[in-house]
């Protein structure tokens, strides 16, 4: 990956844990000050039962409220000139506009105008705002691991081939016509061609091929994928930016960071409640001006509505809804990095799947044993297979190795063992001449294949031939998860329309699809591609959640309106991933659905009561009921905004989807 690419992210992820740890500093000291401001306040004296008093108490308070005013509040303060700067109003114009009308006035009665002081209200408010802030910001560290987890996929160094001498060089020296050695069991250091060797390749993670590929010379490779057991001479072709990897990364790249303008729920409520704080509190002092009070009661008026408009509910809403969710979800196997991803996952409307390690194991089981002569069992057939397969390092050979393993089979010594390039091996047991060998291997020879062991999408099959005749074969296949079919089941009984997305071929992705009844599928796709199927389905109206674990996924998973990875999958597939799905069970999609749709309802109920309860408190504050002896007084309207506090809080905790439901 480029330097400056890495520089740039890397700053990006260190700016961020730097505010993170700056708000957390600002909230310990917040709340160390704000301790003696409350001990020395009438109203808490008065609500506890106790006194506390001193000369000059009015002053220390005052000096106390200043520093958490200029030091607490100074992110809101900043904020809101921001804002101003930028004219979007939101949440940091409310806070930063309560703390400073709050701050002044109580500085003003500290001096002489008579009132009462907000610094307890100032010094709590700014202390919760804090907490607020900082609990958001960590829930929704963005996914500032992803590239490196791509970049990571390459190794350090390569084998470069100079003359007859190997030299281990830093992947940085390596250019385009090296020639490189690649060694049994390594990654593949850059993109080219193969030159010398042959050996099957591993490039499930890079293009969703579920087997490993057999590449031998001429073929091509792709930096990130990793060899078998063979070696490989390697003609580099691609580096740098014009690398396979660095294309997948900068496609990473540009979809998140086309996802990060979304905005939030609560900056709307912000912006709405500061258009009102400001005409309320204005209309509220120029009305009491106009019907003749004097200017310290209009001014205490507007303070009181200006004060109250703010609430610390509003500020904890939706942190504290996000907080209960991310724990409740962990306990449901969910783990959400993206918590605006999660909130819009009400929205669904069509669910993509990956097909290798989501909707399917990912690994080669033995699923039949066909008999095609009448001279042999199943168990004789699968010993011959055996034996021969065990000194093959094709994986259909190793996992009819390990079923015969399971089978509690013993293999014969076989004798003579030979690979037949592309399509088997051959060898002699007990005097009988054996070949596990390909369909292809038949039609080269001139074999019927038996009628019964005819294509299926899905599954691989081997014949067993014994001297000369096909006396049986094993079929093999990357079977379905059984949670696959309750998934889609779930999902498609709730509207949601369910597609796979697979870099295998047309008749296994099909033979899939039907069998778990999916909407459709998409075959043969490479990731550039991937990320293409997924917008021409936004293109077509849809609210897309894409399912995947490998790095193959990743630009489709930052793509889609959520991208959601199964625990078993890669580094990469996490990290480009909004939510985790720690079981790989894809079941987990529709208690993914239900929670979102839970814990957006109750963010629209936290935001309803923290913002509504201002329908009732504000024109009390302003006096619209003054002439009837009905007026709220700060400490009133401060013991109200507490009891908002405590309301939100409970209705957070109150969190839960029924289990029957998932």
């Amino acid at each position: 990956m480029p330097e400056h690419q890495e520089h740039h992210h890397h700053n990006h992820s260190e700016h961020h844990r730097m505010m993170i740890r700056d708000f957390r500093k600002r909230f310990y000291v917040t709340v160390i000050l704000t301790i003696p401001v409350l001990a020395l306040s009438p109203l808490i004296q008065k609500f506890l039962g106790f006194t506390l008093g001193f000369k000059g108490d009015t002053f220390v308070v005052f000096a106390l409220a200043t520093v958490i005013f200029f030091y607490g509040g100074w992110p809101f303060l900043s904020g809101l000139v921001g804002e101003l700067k930028q004219k979007s109003l939101g949440m940091m114009t409310l806070i930063g506009l309560a703390i400073t009308v709050a701050y002044v006035y109580s500085a003003a009665v500290s001096f002489g105008l008579d009132g009462s002081p907000f610094y307890w209200e100032l010094a709590t408010l700014i202390a919760i705002m804090l907490a607020g802030h900082w609990i958001e910001m960590a829930s929704v560290l963005s996914a500032s691991s992803a590239l490196e987890k791509l970049a990571q996929l390459m190794p350090s160094e390569a084998h470069r081939k100079s003359g007859g001498d190997i030299i281990d060089v830093p992947l940085s020296e390596v250019h385009k016509g090296d020639l490189l050695v690649i060694k049994p069991g390594e990654k593949i250091p850059s993109d080219g061609l193969v030159v010398n060797g042959g050996s099957y390749i591993d490039e499930s993670m890079l293009t969703g091929e579920s087997r490993p590929v057999r590449k031998g010379e001429g073929d091509r490779l792709i930096g990130g994928s990793i060899n078998g057991d063979g070696a490989l001479e390697l003609r580099v072709e691609g580096t740098g930016e014009d690398s396979y990897l660095s294309k997948v990364i900068t496609m990473v790249r540009e979809a998140q960071a086309a996802k990060s303008k979304t905005q939030a729920l609560s900056d709307r409520a912000a912006f709405w409640l500061t258009i009102v704080a400001i005409s309320v509190g204005i209309v509220t002092l120029l009305a009491w001006l106009f019907v003749g009070r004097d200017l310290q009661f209009a001014i205490t008026r507007m303070a009181t509505v200006m004060v109250i408009t703010c609430p610390h509910a509003l500020g904890l809403a939706i942190p504290l809804v996000v907080a209960v969710s991310t724990s409740k979800s962990a306990q449901n196997g969910l783990l959400i990095r993206n918590r605006t991803a999660f909130e819009n996952a009400r929205r669904i409307t069509t669910v993509v799947f990956d097909k290798t390690g989501t909707l399917t194991k990912g690994t080669f089981e033995v699923t039949a044993i066909d008999l095609h002569s009448d001279q042999f069992d199943e168990r004789q057939l699968l010993t011959y297979a055996a034996a021969l397969e065990a000194q093959s390092e094709h994986p259909i050979g190793k996992s009819i190795v390990a079923y015969a393993k399971k089978e509690s089979i013993r293999p014969e010594l076989a004798e003579n063992v030979q690979a037949i390039k592309g399509k088997g091996v051959s060898g002699t047991i007990a005097g009988r001449a054996i070949h596990v060998v390909s369909p292809g291997y038949l039609e080269e020879q001139g074999l019927r294949r038996p009628e019964h062991a005819g294509h299926k999408g899905g599954v691989s099959r081997v014949f067993v031939i014994v001297d000369g005749s096909v006396a049986g074969s094993i079929a093999l296949s990357d079977t379905i998860r059984p949670e696959s079919y309750q998934a889609v089941k779930a999902l498609r009984k709730r509207g949601i329309k369910c597609w796979m997305l697979t870099g295998d071929n047309r008749e296994t992705a099909a033979a899939v699809a039907n069998e778990l009844g999916m909407d459709g599928f998409f075959a043969e796709v490479l990731p550039d591609q991937k990320q293409e199927k997924i917008r021409e389905l936004q293109n077509g109206g849809e609210y897309v959640a894409m399912t995947g674990d490998g790095v193959n996924d990743s630009p489709a998973l930052a793509q889609a309106e959520i991208g959601i990875s199964v625990g078993s999958g890669t580094d990469v597939a996490a990290a480009t991933a909004d939510i985790i799905l720690v079981e790989s069970n894809p079941r987990d999609i529709t208690a993914l659905i239900l929670f979102g749709r839970a814990t957006y309802r109750k963010m629209v109920q936290n935001l309803i009561w923290a913002s509504g309860y201002n329908v009732v408190t504000i024109p009390l504050a302003a006096g619209v009921l003054y002439s009837a002896g009905i007026v709220l007084s700060p400490e009133i309207g401060a013991i109200l905004m507490s009891l908002s506090t405590v309301i939100v809080a409970i209705n957070a905790r109150l969190l839960r989807i029924r289990k029957e439901d998932v």
